[in-house]
């Protein structure tokens, strides 16, 4: 069973519909919901995967609890048992639900790059740099930096966000806030890092949201999941090539070998890439957890 929606399943106020997550208004908190939907190129595709939401939120909220001590968040509990009759079908949410406390959002979009590829590798051939940052020359596609790299984007609710510089991102919301930012965002990946490379992963990138929450920055949204991380397995890595990283590559791998223009609302997806993508979700989370 997918779950496209959870608005008829909640008896709370719908804030926020974003690609996959449903934002509930609880009062003191919010209730977040992780659905199966998935999208691609800025599109949310058909059918939902199924399993997806669920390994979302688990991996979220199994490294918000890895965390916790050393990285404030946002989580108050995953427990829908406490949600008392505010869910019409626990067992439906059960696994893909998260009452957090309400952070005012910092609107930036915090990413670390421990390797040059994607948008990044795209910037390096342009410039030899990354969001300003100058790189050693000669480096090549799939790369593992020296020193990761903090490469924030300004958030936008609509479209892509922007990759802006780190003097940019001081000018947007301070010297002080955005030195914090780019320090908890590196140890974050830094952790991260380590704990991947010994069950066999890379972790070659990832984002984070933060958050405030009576003047302190929180950590809050997801974290190390496949659609906010790069994971790449092990035996994978190779320079120069495209590496099939472990998330959605099936479908952006279906999508771009069928000559849709990425203008227009996209055929459903055929049922072996949807099994397919949602194998993949799945290992990500059984290697990890």
């Amino acid at each position: 069973m997918t779950l496209s929606t959870a608005v008829e399943l909640v008896n709370a106020p719908l804030l926020y519909k974003g690609k996959v997550r449903e934002l509930y208004d609880l009062g003191e908190h919010y209730l977040i919901v992780v659905t199966d939907r998935i999208s691609a190129f800025d599109y949310i595709l058909e059918p939902a995967v199924p399993e997806k939401g669920n390994v979302l939120n688990r991996l979220s909220a199994f490294w918000f609890e890895q965390t916790k001590d050393w990285m404030e968040n946002h989580v108050v509990h995953t427990d829908v048992e406490l949600l008392g009759d505010i869910v019409k079908d626990k067992e439906q949410l059960k696994d893909r639900i998260m009452v957090t406390r309400k952070a005012e959002r910092i609107d930036i979009e915090c990413v670390v790059r421990g390797y040059i590829t994607g948008g990044g590798w795209r910037q390096y051939e342009a410039s030899g740099t990354v969001n300003g940052i100058k790189l050693p020359q000669g480096l090549r596609k799939n790369s593992k930096l020296e020193q990761p790299i903090f490469t924030p984007a300004a958030k936008n609710d609509v479209g892509h966000d922007e990759d802006i510089s780190m003097a940019q991102m001081e000018e947007m919301v301070g010297k002080e806030l955005a030195e914090e930012l780019e320090a908890k965002s590196l140890e974050l990946y830094a952790y991260a890092r380590d704990y991947c490379e010994k069950r066999g992963i890379i972790l070659a990138d990832c984002k984070f949201e933060f958050g405030m929450v009576d003047g302190k920055v929180i950590l809050i949204d997801e974290i190390f999941t496949p659609d906010a991380s790069r994971f790449w397995a092990k035996e994978n890595y190779a320079l120069d090539v495209e590496i099939d990283s472990m998330d959605k590559e099936p479908v952006r791998t279906y999508l771009s070998s069928t000559g849709w223009d990425k203008n227009s609302q996209p055929d459903p997806l055929p049922q072996h890439v949807v099994e397919a993508t949602s194998a993949r979700y799945m290992d990500i989370m059984n290697r990890l957890i």
